[in-house]
């Protein structure tokens, strides 16, 4: 049985690196890498943070639109992007039916199911993402594909690799 948040996941930690390692090889070419490219992709790392940190019920180190240099969201890609997937991993049933109540950021208070939540970061992250990519290309840059399909497709590819045998 495939269980999607899992895979979600997994594919939001391999976007978040690819899209990181992509910015560096961009930075190490010369290029300058546009502040709404680096607004965007703070604000994913932070959601991420402020999310986990609704989960556990612990304060949240970050403000949603909080503002990092690359060196920083290295930093915050480290301490949620994983930390989240194995958060997903490990929930048994009970914690995906738990309801959690929050405050927003302009102080609205909402409850959602945590199962929702799992759905919503790694969605919410891709959308961004997306808005990075045209960032990019609106500064003369070239973007780079973190769409869930390409995931799927290296997936695949190293699957296949694994199944090839020795000569």
């Amino acid at each position: 049985m495939i269980n999607t948040n899992e895979k979600l996941g997994a594919y939001n930690v391999w976007a978040n690196a690819t899209l990181l390692d992509h910015l560096d090889k961009l930075v190490a070419g010369g290029a300058t890498l546009p502040s709404g490219a680096l607004r965007l992709f703070s604000h994913v790392l932070n959601a991420q943070a402020i999310w986990l940190g609704r989960l556990t019920a612990t304060p949240s180190p970050v403000k949603v639109w909080q503002e990092h240099d690359l060196a920083t969201l290295h930093h915050w890609h480290e301490q949620t992007s994983e930390r989240f997937q194995q958060y997903v991993n490990n929930a048994d049933d009970t914690e995906l039916q738990r309801l959690i109540s929050y405050t927003n950021s302009i102080g609205e208070t909402y409850t959602s199911q945590v199962s929702d939540i799992f759905t919503h970061v790694p969605v919410h992250a891709n959308y961004h993402r997306a808005q990075v990519a045209k960032e990019l290309r609106a500064a003369g840059l070239e973007p780079i594909n973190t769409d869930f399909i390409t995931y799927c497709r290296e997936l695949s590819a190293k699957a296949a690799l694994a199944d090839v045998p020795s000569l």
